[in-house]
C-alpha cells in the first residue's frame, strides 16, 4: 500500500547527517545512525561541498505556479461573475475560453489540459449543461409530432400484391 512520503522527515534526516559529517563521524557510521545507504551519505557529502547546507534543504517539486495566490482569488471571482460579464457571447464556461480569460487578464499561459487543475484546485467542478434549449416550447413540438410528422413520415405502399418470396 502506498503512502504519502514526510518530505520534512526526510529533510531532517539529510540534515542530521550532515551534523554527523561536519563532526568527522565516518560515512558508515552516519549511514546506520540515520538508515539510508552508504551511497546516499556518499551524495550528501558531494552536495555539502558543492552548495553547503542549501544543497540538503527540501526542494519543492513541480513547475512552480504561474498566477499568485491572489491572481487565483481574483480569478475565481472573475469565472463566478460568469462568462457573460468577461465578453464571451454566452455563459458557458469551457476550458478554451478560462485560457483564454488567463492570458487576457493576467498574461500567463496555460494549456487547456492543465486549466483543469487549476479549476480543481480553485474548487470548481465539471458542469454538463441541460440538454433542452430554455427556449423549447413544448406545445408546439407536440402540434408539430401530432400534424407535421405523419405528413413527412414515408409509409410503406399498399401490400395488394403477392409476393413472391
Amino acid at each position: 500500500m502506498a503512502h504519502k512520503r514526510d518530505f520534512k522527515a526526510l529533510e531532517q534526516r539529510r540534515l542530521k547527517g550532515a551534523k554527523l559529517l561536519a563532526k568527522g563521524v565516518p560515512a558508515a557510521e552516519v549511514a546506520r545512525q540515520v538508515g539510508v545507504a552508504r551511497q546516499t551519505v556518499a551524495a550528501w557529502q558531494r552536495l555539502l561541498e558543492e552548495k553547503g547546507l542549501a544543497g540538503l534543504k527540501r526542494r519543492t517539486l513541480g513547475r512552480p505556479r504561474e498566477l499568485s495566490d491572489a491572481q487565483c482569488a481574483e480569478l475565481g471571482r472573475l469565472l463566478v461573475q460568469g462568462a457573460l460579464a468577461q465578453g464571451f457571447p454566452t455563459e458557458l464556461w469551457t476550458l478554451p475560453r478560462v485560457v483564454k480569460l488567463i492570458k487576457q487578464r493576467f498574461g500567463v499561459a496555460y494549456s487547456s489540459g492543465h486549466i483543469w487543475h487549476l479549476l480543481r484546485r480553485l474548487g470548481f467542478s465539471c458542469q454538463k449543461p441541460a440538454r433542452r434549449a430554455t427556449q423549447r416550447d413544448e406545445a408546439a413540438i407536440e402540434r408539430w409530432k401530432k400534424r407535421r410528422w405523419p405528413a413527412l413520415k414515408k409509409t410503406l405502399p399498399a401490400a395488394d400484391k403477392p409476393s413472391s418470396s
